[in-house]
């Protein structure tokens, strides 16, 4: 436990601006290339909402960070959204967001262009406020314990999404893959899990903290998936071009599943 204790630990010093200046700020965010990393990630999430088969009462988002842009497309399809984060800064940064606060970071390119890509004519400030208004819970969460949330949830959660949570936080395989069945726990038989993550990452920068990442390939992932229980619909990489390596991390590549627990026979 003292090496997940230590994890814990790198992230007192996370700073949500510094992460979202990093990542979801030009150059890895020009929307005006569907080639670049962050249109990329959107549409990936957007075409597996476009199936229909992705839908139902509670969506969960396993450790959200600072984040909304995957949960823009996913908010047409689920009555009851949850956020979860395992720092109180992060948390912090949705509730203000939800409280639309002016200081939080901007996400308006963001929703325009999911709005686009999702080609409905949905005005952006509409699917804002939706999502405002559905995302109602936003809860601690410790990946790494069999009842992640702590206290169980009112129902299962008709589907989960989680981006670039399970590599960043565990320092070796064994308790990525742990991690995952616990959380696991917490999605329906024959639920469906969007999973966006790292491939061959092993660190990356949130202002003063370098937190450690465990690298996963292709194969890794895929792996983990089927030991705990899901089928994979659609898997995708994405290869990191020299133009978005900036320094803020040394990540070769990302990976988007599609998967869905199987019911236990």
């Amino acid at each position: 436990m003292s090496s997940i204790t230590a994890v814990g630990e790198s992230y007192q010093k996370f700073n949500p601006r510094a992460y979202l200046q990093n990542n979801y700020m030009p150059p890895r965010a020009d929307f005006t290339s569907e080639d670049c990393v962050v249109p990329w990630k959107l549409r990936c999430l957007a075409e597996a909402f476009a199936t229909g088969e992705i839908h139902g009462h509670t969506l969960i988002d396993i450790g959200s960070g600072p984040t909304i842009y995957q949960l823009l497309s996913a908010c047409d399809h689920f009555e009851e959204i949850i956020a979860t984060d395992y720092l109180e800064v992060n948390r912090e940064v949705l509730r203000q967001w939800v409280q639309d606060k002016m200081d939080v970071f901007d996400w308006s390119p963001y929703i325009k262009h999911v709005c686009k890509i999702e080609g409905r004519g949905e005005q952006w400030k509409e699917k804002e406020q939706k999502l405002r208004e559905k995302l109602r819970q936003i809860l601690p969460i410790d990946v790494h314990q069999p009842n992640p949330v702590g206290s169980p949830l009112r129902q299962l959660a008709d589907a989960m999404v989680s981006t670039f949570c399970l590599e960043a936080v565990s320092p070796d395989r064994l308790s990525f893959e742990q991690a995952l069945q616990n959380i696991t726990s917490l999605l329906k038989p024959g639920g469906h899990f969007l999973l966006i993550g790292a491939l061959e990452e092993s660190f990356y920068l949130a202002g003063e903290a370098k937190l450690s990442v465990v690298p996963v390939s292709e194969a890794d992932v895929k792996e983990a998936l089927t030991k705990s229980g899901y089928k994979i619909h659609d898997f995708r990489s994405y290869i990191m071009p020299p133009g978005l390596k900036i320094g803020v991390d040394d990540v070769s590549g990302v990976f988007f599943v599609h998967a869905q627990k199987q019911p236990v026979v």
